[in-house]
């Protein structure tokens, strides 16, 4: 390896690198991060920082959200200064059927280790005074929690800084360097970056880097809205979502989907979501899309009928087929490894997915089984990203401030 040579070079400056970088800097390695935009410049700009295990069903994404979980409350105390708040979620269902499905799939998590609390209609009101009292039911996970997204990317790079790792924005990946059939680093727009190991977080791009590389891996974009409401007393304590969030979530659907999901801020404003759809890269923003969360949020929530929103955000989630994130080395391309394609979760999931990218890369027992999300388990009928269209590098929509996050989960 040459003597200028990084240990260790990440594609992406969003939170899934941030990790991967700090997490690898701690452990000693030398680290350079390069993203073409900014420090999350890309979906984690346009997310509202949510870490949740109450989504997801028993197995290896709900294994990998436990530990997350607990890597983030680490986080907050290690690194800091990005907002952590342990407010919990609540899941409701607005029908007996759809009650006893949550209770079910509350007892299976709670088996899993997640730790859970049936509410009974009647109940609803201790815990959100505002929500509509024809619910039939619900479910609260107090180990939900959320981060300002924006500034636990940028608080884990400035740590990972601390520790010798370097970041480079403004510079675009181009290719990859081969020793044989090895990945040895990265070409880019300011030159050659040689590396020990090179790792693809590029998010909802991850899927144009693996195409780099010679390597494919189907991250494909899901479009996602949502509304900021003006600032308010806060009269939504967790976040609380309805029960079909969980099966839209799980949805190989391409057409729209909207589910209520609505949480307050610290700030006052209202987050109100959630939207998915698979319409490719295209931003234009979608009036109806938005008026069917604000209906959506306020059948929720009557309260909310006279606020006034003051902005919208969108991104984009990566989505793979079978909703799992695509984590560790590729051994079609040995030297790369892939930590990207979370969908909705990445910021959540980011945690976790860092610590276990750099345990593989120092040849160390990873925390967890990386097997369910090995890049190769895929088709290999390629992917024609193409048609999809690869969009010049963005800044996100609007900055993260004083008035409420971001986007979709």
């Amino acid at each position: 390896m040459p003597a200028d040579a990084a240990d260790v070079v990440v594609v992406g400056a969003g939170v899934v690198g941030a990790a991967t970088a700090w997490y690898a800097a701690r452990s000693g390695r030398s680290v350079t991060v390069v993203d073409r935009g900014s420090v999350a410049g890309g979906t984690t700009g346009a997310g509202e920082g949510n870490i949740l295990v109450s989504d997801k069903p028993p197995g290896a994404e709900l294994d990998l959200a436990l530990l997350s979980s607990g890597l983030w409350r680490e986080l907050a105390v290690e690194v800091g200064g990005f907002e952590y708040d342990p407010k919990g979620g609540l899941v409701v269902a607005s029908t007996p059927a759809g009650f006893d499905a949550l209770v079910s799939l509350a007892a299976s998590q709670r088996e899993a280790g997640v730790e859970t609390d049936v509410v009974l209609a009647g109940d609803l009101a201790e815990h959100e005074p505002h929500l509509t009292p024809s619910l039939a039911g619900g479910v609260l996970y107090p180990g939900d929690a959320q981060v300002q997204p924006m500034l636990a990317a940028a608080r884990l790079l400035r740590a990972a800084r601390a520790r010798g790792a370097t970041v480079r924005t403004g510079v675009e990946v181009t290719g990859f360097l081969r020793s044989g059939d090895r990945v040895v680093g990265v070409r880019t727009t300011a030159g050659d970056l040689p590396a020990g190991a090179v790792v693809n977080a590029a998010g909802t791009w991850g899927g144009e880097i693996a195409s780099l590389a010679g390597v494919d891996v189907p991250v494909l974009p899901r479009r996602g809205f949502i509304l900021v409401t003006e600032p308010l007393p806060r009269i939504v304590r967790h976040k609380v979502y309805a029960a079909e969030y969980v099966a839209d979530v799980a949805s190989d659907d391409a057409d729209l989907q909207t589910s209520p999901v609505v949480e307050g801020t610290e700030a006052g404003t209202i987050l109100i979501g959630a939207s998915r759809e698979r319409v490719g890269y295209d931003r234009t923003l979608s009036v109806r899309v938005l008026r069917a969360l604000a209906a959506q949020a306020v059948a929720l929530f009557p309260v909310l009928a006279g606020v006034q929103v003051i902005r919208t955000y969108r991104g984009f989630r990566p989505y793979c087929p079978d909703h799992l994130p695509v984590i560790g080395p590729d051994p079609r391309a040995p030297g790369l490894y892939h930590a990207c394609g979370h969908e909705g979760a990445g910021i959540g999931l980011a945690a976790a997915t860092g610590r276990l990218i750099a345990q593989l890369i120092a040849d160390e027992q990873p925390d967890l089984d990386v097997t369910p999300f090995r890049p190769d388990r895929f088709p290999t009928t390629p992917v024609d990203h193409g048609e999809i269209g690869l969009p010049e590098a963005v800044e996100p929509r609007f900055p993260h401030d004083q008035l409420g996050r971001g986007v979709h989960e």
